[in-house]
């Protein structure tokens, strides 16, 4: 039996013991159950987030989001990671720090209409995923913080290759190669990929 709780491929992260510790369902055994389980919370989350007009550049929504897509399944649902992970270059005791540098930015470039709003979307999300403020679930809830930026704007939320992106497949992998080319300052493949 594989551990639900251990890496299965490109992109997911690695949890300490002491966040492993802090599942709350105890009947989760298999990966699947675990998926189930935070998939549950997270339609919940959805519904919460798009019930009406929300800030998403509010650092105080984005740890709200995180704790209501995932307080059900983890103890540890939107506090910043203590640890340092395998994704992500930012050391653990610098998000507070990115992650307002993040907010700022992104403010800017759409009220001076830096870039057009998918590229400020996208490099909304890329720049989320990379400073990787909780233990786990940050390409998720940077997805559903992307889309809610989006709404904000007034624009429609991105397809995301029109797939799960929590199980392995080909277009995992198309999306983990975008996230990996705009970490090189190409953001060209994840513009592609947001609304294919």
């Amino acid at each position: 039996m594989t551990d639900p709780l251990l890496p299965q491929g490109d992109g997911d992260t690695e949890l300490t013991p002491v966040e492993r510790e802090s599942l709350i369902p105890s009947y989760i055994t298999f990966r699947r159950e675990l998926n189930e389980a935070e998939q549950a919370n997270i339609v919940e989350a959805q519904s919460w987030a798009f019930s009406r007009k929300r800030d998403v550049l509010d650092e105080a929504l984005l740890t709200s989001l995180h704790k209501r897509m995932y307080g059900n399944v983890w103890r540890w649902a939107g506090e910043h990671r203590t640890s340092d992970k395998n994704i992500g270059d930012v050391d653990a005791y610098r998000i507070p720090t990115e992650l307002r540098e993040l907010l700022d930015n992104c403010l800017y470039w759409i009220d001076n209409k830096t870039y057009e709003p998918d590229e400020i979307a996208a490099r909304f999300h890329h720049r989320l995923v990379f400073i990787h403020c909780y233990p786990n679930g940050n390409g998720r809830h940077a997805r559903l913080a992307t889309d809610l930026l989006l709404t904000q704007m007034g624009e429609v939320p991105f397809s995301w290759g029109g797939a799960n992106l929590v199980d392995a497949g080909e277009v995992r992998t198309r999306y983990i190669k975008a996230l990996q080319a705009a970490d090189r300052h190409d953001i060209g493949p994840l513009l592609g990929f947001v609304r294919s």
